[in-house]
């Protein structure tokens, strides 16, 4: 789960953490009002959208005085911000963020998330403050240091703290400063389950300060039930309805940009899925996860969300019965096809777990259904199909 940016700097300073002054907005009517609460005369304007790349789409300005902010800031309400990682559609600004601005001296990039491979808390730092990690991370390995910490009560102490701020290059009091922030982003991340934590930039100030300039969280699905003051931040309305109908079943759904339904039990093997239809020349519609042990009420649901995307040509079902059972997900499918009017061609590939039951289930709804042997006799044939 994402959260804003205004909403993770609310987090950093419950915890202590160095942030700039600064208040969100959420309509027009309170912008001259809330303003007021900032002080100084250079602010900072920023769009509150869950992508990066504002900057460069016009979602984040430095501004002068009071009437430039207020008329900025009445303009940004409603505007289509188009980045990166929002897609052509871009996102719809429904509210703002202002800070008061300060003087930067320098930038670096500072982020802590779970390595799952290591099972240990990764600290990345870089002097290229400011940028997309990925791009320095492929053209600038050397900007680069990761350190891997232990996860324990007492946190960090002070030597893996010295490693993760050592390319940074700070003074005795800054190299304080650091620490503390090291630690306070380690127990955030534990106490709050978050996945990741960013800082980009974090800056040194003229007054060489150290400040929290921007700032990203995301939080572990799987965990929020355990954190409803983390829950009560998720902005629905900037996710995809689809994606918010998905978590209601309890399906690992995320929408994609092709035209071939997948729906699958297991992510491996959905990744696997989504590899083998782009190998025979098209592009999934989705990632779906129904999960080991889905219900034929869960399958139904799921069916009905591929179709809901009018994108979809055709659909590929890939099951491989272990805890479920294959004649669950055909009775489930069965439902939802006659339910939704089914009218684009459907591949089923079921083994496993009372795959001849669920086969003669299949044979037997007089619905179009193409059977597939394997998974690449399933992709060949709903490549070719919707063609």
């Amino acid at each position: 789960m994402n959260i804003h940016e205004h909403q993770a700097k609310e987090i950093l300073k419950k915890y202590g953490a160095p942030v700039s002054n600064g208040i969100v907005i959420f309509s027009e009517s309170e912008i001259e009002k809330k303003i007021k609460n900032l002080k100084g005369e250079n602010f900072v304007l920023k769009a509150q959208i869950h992508a990066g790349g504002r900057g460069k789409a016009g979602g984040v300005k430095l501004l002068k005085n009071d009437k430039n902010l207020i008329n900025e800031a009445k303009d940004m309400f409603g505007k289509n911000l188009i980045t990166h990682q929002t897609g052509p559609q871009g996102k719809v600004v429904k509210r703002i963020y202002i800070e008061e601005a300060c003087e930067i001296s320098k930038e670096f990039y500072l982020s802590c998330l779970v390595d799952r491979t290591s099972a240990k808390i990764a600290f990345i730092s870089s002097v290229a403050g400011g940028t997309d990690i990925e791009k320095i991370a492929a053209e600038s390995p050397e900007k680069i240091i990761t350190n891997k910490l232990e996860i324990k009560d007492e946190g960090p102490n002070q030597n893996e703290i010295n490693s993760v701020i050592s390319i940074f290059e700070l003074n005795n009091q800054q190299k304080v400063e650091a620490g503390k922030l090291i630690k306070i982003l380690y127990k955030i991340l534990i106490e709050k389950d978050a996945s990741l934590i960013e800082i980009n930039p974090l800056i040194i100030t003229k007054d060489k300060k150290i400040l929290c300039l921007d700032a990203k969280m995301n939080f572990d699905d799987n965990a929020i039930f355990r954190r409803p003051e983390i829950l009560k931040l998720r902005d629905l309305s900037e996710e995809d309805p689809a994606e918010i109908e998905a978590s209601k079943y309890d399906l690992a759904y995320i929408k994609l940009n092709g035209s071939i339904g997948c729906m699958v039990n297991g992510a491996g093997l959905a990744m696997a899925t989504m590899d083998i239809i782009k190998l025979y020349g098209n592009e999934p519609a989705n990632f779906l996860d129904v999960g080991g042990g889905a219900s034929k009420e869960k399958v139904t649901a799921a069916f009905k969300l591929i179709l809901a995307d009018e994108n979809v040509k055709g659909i590929l079902i890939n099951i491989f019965g272990g805890i479920m059972r294959c004649d669950v997900l055909a009775q489930g499918v069965i439902d939802a096809a006659k339910q939704v009017n089914l009218s684009v061609p459907l591949v089923v590939r079921l083994a496993g777990t009372n795959f001849k039951e669920g086969k003669e289930l299949l044979d037997k709804s007089n619905l179009k259904i193409l059977s597939a042997t394997d998974l690449n006799d399933a992709a060949k044939k709903i490549v070719d199909a919707i063609k």
